[in-house]
């Protein structure tokens, strides 16, 4: 065949903007494994997608669907009624020794007790003085590194 023109794809979309999209989109979806509708004849994907424009064996429609969808940034997704997230919460189980474990660490905090760092024993201690904090002097950092 004869080299494609756009006087020739104008003729089937006159906006040239549009063709440039179209046939952006068409490019990729033959670079994506799509189907050819014409001869290759040693031509590039951009090449083919203005002759099968031209030729009219592509749907310009359908490219354009495929156009939108790539550009779209949010896709709403139908998602299930609460009733689903209802049972589907019920189905999962935590196992009795598991409760009863995360229960006893739930007393020991309660009771104030703490554990220290070097793997002494706990002892019982109001809870404002469980944790010694250094404050933190913003207009003197280097006082900060001394430490």
């Amino acid at each position: 065949m004869a080299r494609v023109t756009v006087e020739d794809c104008i003729e089937r979309i006159p906006n040239r903007f549009e063709l440039v999209l179209l046939a952006a989109q068409r490019s990729r979806d033959i670079a994506a494994g799509s189907p050819l509708t014409v001869d290759r004849d040693n031509d590039k994907n951009p090449v083919i997608s203005l002759r099968e424009i031209a030729e009219t064996t592509v749907d310009p429609e359908q490219i354009t669907s495929g156009l939108i969808q790539g550009l779209q940034k949010h896709v709403e997704a139908d998602e299930p009624e609460d009733d689903a997230f209802d049972a589907l919460s019920g189905q999962r189980q935590i196992p009795a020794d598991i409760r009863e474990s995360a229960n006893e660490a739930e007393e020991v905090f309660a009771d104030g007790l703490t554990v220290h760092g070097d793997g002494g024993e706990a002892e019982d201690a109001p809870a404002e003085q469980a944790v010694a904090v250094e404050a933190f002097d913003p207009d003197n950092p280097a006082e900060d590194m001394d430490r």
